[in-house]
């Protein structure tokens, strides 16, 4: 798949925007965003289309992103970190994260749980992570607050990757310091329309103890991810 700068970053966008307004993005929002004519952004619109990179709702004038479009943009997001030196990826919400767990170090479970608590208010997702054999779970109510889990289609799928989210975390062990499981790509629960991102790391309890979030796929993962990815390596290190 070849794709022009141009088209990476119109694809950015509608990711972005999409994530933003919970609704599909049209080519009028991006002309001016691009300062380009509404036809040439159509005509881009059009190859991501062909692509499978993003869809257009039946109901809509506007596109919004495929898993495959979300996974391309996330490997992209990936790549970019990788090269970023550390002191970019800590911004105020990170440091907001470390503030809280910093008075928790003499009890591991309540540090832990106290950076979930963290990532539940600043990403609007669904927080969890192992402690010990349990899975301690915050923020259910922001998970079903989106609007893309008011059918109970989605919200069943959801609730079914819930149940199953404990003993696949113990027998996949996922490798990554990072993972970003994107829709259709989870393990469980494939058609809920729910992205996993997931940081491992060792603590007291484990070499393999998992601290993440579940979301819709429309979010802000270059956030999101940073957020996870710096709680997992703070959580190592202050424990």
């Amino acid at each position: 798949m070849v794709m022009t700068d141009r088209q990476m970053q119109i694809l950015a966008a509608i990711i972005e925007q999409h994530a933003e307004i919970a609704a599909p993005v049209g080519s009028v929002m991006l002309a001016k965003l691009f300062n380009v004519s509404s036809a040439t952004i159509r005509s881009e619109m059009a190859r991501l289309e062909e692509m499978g990179l993003i869809a257009q709702p039946h109901t809509s004038a506007g596109r919004v992103p495929t898993d495959a479009g979300y996974r391309l943009y996330v490997n992209t997001l990936n790549e970019a970190h990788a090269n970023e030196p550390q002191s970019v990826l800590i911004d105020r919400s990170a440091r907001a994260i470390e503030a809280r767990v910093g008075n928790q170090t003499d009890r591991a479970d309540r540090a832990i749980r106290s950076a979930v608590d963290s990532l539940v208010d600043l990403t609007h997702n669904l927080g969890f992570a192992t402690i010990g054999d349990e899975l301690y779970l915050s923020g259910i109510g922001n998970l079903f607050s989106q609007p893309e889990f008011a059918g109970t289609d989605h919200a069943q799928a959801v609730a079914r990757l819930l149940d199953n989210l404990e003993p696949w975390l113990r027998e996949a062990v996922p490798n990554e310091p990072l993972n970003v499981f994107i829709g259709s790509e989870n393990p469980i629960g494939k058609t809920s329309g729910a992205s996993l991102i997931i940081s491992r790391f060792r603590s007291p309890y484990s070499d393999r103890s998992y601290i993440g979030v579940l979301g819709s796929t429309r979010q802000s993962y270059g956030k999101v991810m940073r957020l996870v990815r710096h709680t997992g390596a703070m959580l190592e290190e202050v424990l």
